[in-house]
Formats: C-alpha cells, structure tokens, sequence
C-alpha cells in the first residue's frame, strides 16, 4: 500500500473519534480499538516500512518473530536501537496519528451536514444500504 491509501485507512478508522470531538467535543471509549489499529498502521509506517522522513528510508523492526513458534515477543525484547531512536520513533508515531486525526475531523467538519444526516437516518433505520448512503454523501470528500 501507499503513503496515502494508508493514511486514509487511518482516517476512515479515526472518522467515529473525530465525529464524536466534533459533534459532543468530547472524545469516549468507544473508538479504543480503532485507535488501537490506527497507532499500529502508524508504527508499522515508521519501524518497518521506513515512511518516517525524520528517521530516513530505514527499516527498523521486521515482522515480529515468535518465540519457539508461539506468541510474538513483546516489542521491547526484540528492540534493536537506542532509546533515542525509541523516542524518535514514538514522536514520528503520534505526529502520523495526530495528522490522520485533523485530517478525519477537517473532512466531517467541511461534510457536516451529511454526517448529521447520515447520523439521523442511521437511528431511524440501523443499518443502511449503499445506495442510501450514496443518496447523501458528496461525490469527493
């Protein structure tokens, strides 16, 4: 996948968060595993595929390897780079997150009223088709 066709499957992801900061300007628990897929699309961007330009066109973290073919070995045991390169890494990682969330609350900001329409037809019916959807939705967002 690309740069981009990855940061916009982290804001698809964060679009339920972004809602609710907008709508309620608050933020809940409901969108946990969400961000939760979110920060590791991010930090796959930065340790593995080497999308972070503040740390280079390196690959710092191959794909998690498995103790005696079991459970993957937690992240700090497998670490090969300093605690400055740590930090690096985390800092690259929460500006990727950040950006794809201001990204996600500027399209449903600028899509407002499709996403209180969208929000209003949702309980009314629970579930919607696609072309209920695209009865509403803007041809580009």
């Amino acid at each position: 996948m690309t740069r981009e066709e990855l940061e916009g499957k982290m804001q698809v992801l964060l679009g339920g968060r972004a809602a609710e900061h907008i709508v309620f300007k608050h933020l809940s628990t409901g969108a946990a595993d969400d961000l939760a897929k979110v920060t590791d699309i991010a930090r796959s961007m930065v340790t593995r595929y080497g999308m972070a330009p503040e740390l280079g066109p390196v690959s710092l973290e191959d794909s998690r390897p498995t103790f005696l073919g079991g459970v993957p070995q937690a992240p700090w045991q497998e670490r090969e780079y300093s605690e400055q390169t740590a930090r690096e890494v985390d800092c690259a990682v929460r500006k990727i997150v950040e950006h794809a969330f201001e990204r996600a609350v500027s399209i449903l900001e600028r899509n407002r009223l499709q996403l209180e329409n969208g929000a209003r037809l949702l309980l009314e019916k629970e579930t919607l088709t696609e072309t209920e959807l695209r009865q509403f939705m803007p041809a580009r967002a």
